[in-house]
């Protein structure tokens, strides 16, 4: 694929780069500063104009000028607030996703094949995927054909792992090849054929009966090797030999994970600026506190202000249940959190400020009357998302933009100064999809 950063040692050249630039922000070296209007402060710390796009820049600088502490109705004791999406909004790619890969490379479940075998059927309605999931052959694949397979692939691999057997060894099978194939294949026809309140659930329950210290070493180790990945598209199919009840399929997942200095800029920025700032995300919080609050990754957003998906915890252990009267940290359940975790506790004000990326984030863009800016980080997506995108286009240049896109460079996973998004594997910069401009 074209302007791909290609090979190991420039992947981990642009990691070591990315690494020392939020270290740098997040030390608070070299931070742009400005002289305050009036005397309430001497200074106050502005926004790195970085690789934003100027009028995106601008827009989101003003917001901060408006309901910063140097403004003279400043209320310490009324601190506005700023809501972030995570995955693809603050890093390139998804932490979660990275996470269901490596455990898969690494068999690193805590899970018997019993065990296993439940959580795969768990909560997926019964039947045939939709028709974009078919086999090789053009065969339709149901729930219970390719679990089957699965469960097949998972017991062999787990006695080789008992026999002693080196995990080199098992992951250069067939049956391997399979496992993950078709695991891959069912993450995917499980969310599109029956949605992401199951889909999105589902790929949590891998993690039962780990710790939370378990979960969040596998997915620091998940994030740094993948920092050090290329981008990419991988795109498997499983082999002859293993066609089983469900027929040789293909499946695909992306590779590499980037740092995005510019976001931690901001939230960096916005907290010097008295504005609070929080996570709400639709994996699980434990994780995304991996990344969110770890220093060395430079975002430090504060622990109790991370909010995602959560589950049942038993004498220390996850449990494959998703938490009770918890909301579900999508759509509209990223507002019923904020409403619930956030607003309530701050005078029923809504966010001044939200970003995301996804449809996932369009309620918690829309449903706030207090929300003045929303920050759409492009993926020249359709739906909801590319609707409010299409507005955001529409006001790009307007002085009180209520929207506004970034786009990005998804080859090198940095941004680009500009609302325009070079997508993976192509060197045309694109604004919206077809979709969004009708």
């Amino acid at each position: 694929m074209k302007n791909r950063v290609k090979g190991s040692v420039m992947t981990m050249i642009l990691s070591l780069l990315l690494f020392s630039t939020i270290s740098t922000a997040s030390a608070g070296q070299a931070m742009p500063v400005k002289k305050a209007e009036n005397n309430r402060h001497k200074y106050v710390q502005v926004l790195d104009e970085g690789k934003w796009a100027p009028h995106t820049y601008k827009a989101v600088q003003s917001l901060i000028d408006k309901y910063g502490k140097n403004n003279p109705k400043y209320n310490p004791k009324k601190k506005p607030y700023a809501v972030f999406d995570w995955d693809n909004t603050n890093i390139m790619n998804d932490t979660e996703e990275a996470l269901f890969v490596y455990l898969i490379d690494h068999l690193a479940y805590k899970l018997t094949p019993e065990e296993f075998s439940k959580i795969i059927r768990k909560d997926v309605p019964p039947g045939e995927f939709s028709g974009e999931y078919k086999n090789l052959e053009g065969n339709p694949v149901t729930i219970e054909e390719i679990a089957a397979d699965v469960d097949r692939d998972y017991q062999f691999l787990y006695q080789e792992l008992q026999r002693g057997k080196s995990l080199e060894e098992v992951t250069a099978t067939d049956d391997f090849k399979d496992f993950k194939t078709k695991l891959l294949y069912m993450y995917e026809a499980i969310n599109d054929t029956h949605g992401a309140n199951i889909g999105w659930k589902w790929i949590l329950y891998f993690f039962t009966n780990m710790t939370r210290e378990e979960l969040q070493s596998l997915g620091e180790a998940s994030n740094d090797a993948n920092l050090g990945r290329e981008l990419s598209k991988v795109t498997l199919k499983s082999p002859e030999s293993l066609k089983g009840e469900a027929g040789i399929v293909s499946s695909s997942y992306y590779t590499g994970i980037r740092l995005t200095p510019e976001m931690s800029n901001l939230m960096h920025t916005l907290q010097a600026n008295g504005i609070d700032v929080y996570v709400v995300t639709a994996s699980l919080g434990d994780l995304v506190e991996v990344f969110a609050n770890n220093p060395k990754y430079g975002y430090n957003v504060p622990k109790n202000n991370i909010l995602g998906m959560r589950l049942e915890m038993k004498d220390g252990n996850y449990e494959p249940y998703y938490k009770e009267d918890w909301p579900f940290t999508g759509m509209h359940g990223k507002t019923e959190v904020i409403q619930k975790e956030i607003a309530s506790k701050k005078g029923g004000r809504g966010p001044i400020l939200v970003a995301g990326d996804s449809n996932g984030d369009y309620e918690m863009m829309t449903e706030f009357s207090d929300t003045e800016l929303v920050l759409i980080v492009n993926r020249v997506s359709g739906g909801n998302i590319g609707k409010l995108s299409a507005i955001a286009a529409s006001q790009i240049g307007e002085k009180n933009a209520n929207y506004v896109l970034q786009g990005r460079d998804e080859n090198t996973g940095l941004w680009i100064p500009t609302e325009y998004t070079i997508k993976l594997g192509t060197n045309e910069k694109v604004l919206l999809t077809d979709v969004a401009l009708k």
